[in-house]
């Protein structure tokens, strides 16, 4: 090899080498900035996350339902059927009607000095649709609940106390018409001691009258292993006369007008009522007594006067009128049940079982009403008001099936029966029988 020759290699080698270096060279690229992604947060349980920068924990759930209904007519013991197209014809038995409720849950918490700082609220909007039901086929959403929750103190508007759910207590039988008594919503201020199984509640809730006397409900109750028991009572600052109207009737329209017309109404005297209705409650329940997986429930309630802490609402259709009446056409003659029943007192029982992932429940119920006064409109010979009926008893069977067909999305169907006995005379229309069978089919999707 000549000089020439080994110098060319060398300048080769040299391009070569070069080259190799030039493709390694890294350019600098620019880089995002960190996220700041959301962290979980697991002090209260599955679902809670912390809001970016906070150190408040946020949850949101909810569920869309849809709920095939079907209402038997509100029969008699003469074998009449009234429904809400009846017009004299006895010719249906049933109506049918469906239902899509959108449910969407916000809760949010964070720890203080002086314990767990809460809001929470419930939003929802359920879609109805069927002639027989007393309803628009759209609805707007509308706030179920929202409150405000420090350590013990609660405040703003949910769940009575009287019909509240926590660890050491749970209202009702069970099914998913559980058969409470006074189940409803209202604005409250309320306090809870726990300590370990036990806890006492006192609630003050707005009555609604626009006076300063607000309700007072208070609340005991213990829970082990075993299950729990509780007793409960409550103040009702107005008494409740209810607004089921059993029947009316109007003779014939004459040429000076109207006779008379008669309206029926479960409830006291108003001449005979006193400052405020007082009820008690108290319930136990058993886990896992009778079998693995299975719950028994056994609860009854007393009121001294009617009281809407106090009331179970019975059927669910109005009824509308006859023309016909004991074989003439004199007068309209109209079967009606609206609203809710002011209960004396209840006594009822609920079993649960689970089988994986099906589920059956049953439960019933037996009670007394309180009287039944007649009010006369317009008012005839100054406008009495005549009792006509004595306490009237009732009982309302439930029993439901339900199955997890695959997780968040579950199928319900319950049937429900209510036999209502009215303990009156002929002569005022208010004897004999009335109940009804009714049931769904739901669909739940929860997330």
């Amino acid at each position: 090899m000549n000089i020439k020759s080994l110098l060319l290699g060398s300048a080769a080698a040299l391009v070569a080498v070069s080259g190799a270096r030039a493709a390694d060279v890294i350019v600098p690229v620019a880089q995002p900035e960190p996220a700041n992604y959301v962290k979980v947060c697991d002090v209260y349980g599955s679902g809670f996350y912390y809001i970016p920068g906070t150190q408040t924990c946020l949850s949101i759930n909810g569920y869309v339902r849809l709920q095939l209904n079907a209402t038997g007519d509100l029969s008699d013991d003469a074998g009449h059927h009234f429904n809400t197209h009846l017009d004299g014809t006895d010719v249906r038995n049933y109506n049918a009607y469906s239902q899509t409720r959108v449910r969407l849950n916000f809760d949010a918490r964070e720890e203080t000095e002086l314990g767990t700082l809460r809001a929470f609220a419930r939003v929802q909007a359920t879609n109805k649709f069927g002639s027989g039901y007393n309803s628009t086929n759209g609805a707007n959403y509308g706030m179920d609940q929202g409150y405000i929750q420090l350590g013990g103190l609660t405040m703003g508007y949910t769940n009575s106390l009287w019909t509240e759910d926590n660890k050491q207590w749970a209202d009702g039988l069970l099914t998913d018409t559980d058969l409470a008594l006074g189940d409803q919503n209202v604005n409250r201020i309320s306090y809870t001691y726990t300590n370990a199984g036990f806890a006492a509640a006192l609630s003050v809730e707005d009555s609604g009258s626009g006076d300063w006397k607000p309700n007072v409900v208070g609340r005991i109750g213990y829970a082990g292993g075993w299950g729990y028991a509780y007793i409960a009572g409550s103040y009702d600052e107005q008494v409740n006369d209810g607004n089921l109207t059993y029947a009316t009737y109007t003779p014939t329209i004459g040429a000076g007008g109207i006779v008379s017309s008669y309206t029926y109404n479960f409830g006291l005297n108003p001449a005979d009522r006193n400052n405020g209705a007082w009820a008690l409650k108290a319930g136990i329940d058993f886990k896992d007594l009778i079998a693995s997986g299975s719950e028994l429930k056994i609860e009854g309630n007393y009121a001294f006067d009617p009281s809407s802490y106090s009331t179970i609402g019975l059927f669910d259709t109005t009824a509308s009128t006859f023309t016909t009446v004991n074989g003439t056409t004199t007068g309209t003659f109209g079967y009606g049940v609206l609203g809710s029943v002011p209960v004396k007192w209840q006594v009822g029982a609920g079993y649960a079982q689970q089988f994986g992932k099906l589920g059956v429940a049953v439960s019933g119920a037996y009670g007394k009403t309180f009287a039944t006064y007649g009010y006369t409109t317009p008012a005839i010979a100054g406008g009495t008001i005549a009792r006509i009926a004595d306490d009237s008893s009732y009982y309302k069977l439930v029993g439901n099936v339900g199955y997890e067909i695959v997780k968040n999305f579950s199928v319900l169907g319950e049937v429900r029966y209510t036999n209502l006995d009215l303990n009156g005379t002929t002569a005022n229309n208010l004897n004999g029988k009335l109940d009804q069978t009714s049931g769904f089919l739901r669909f739940v999707r929860s997330f």
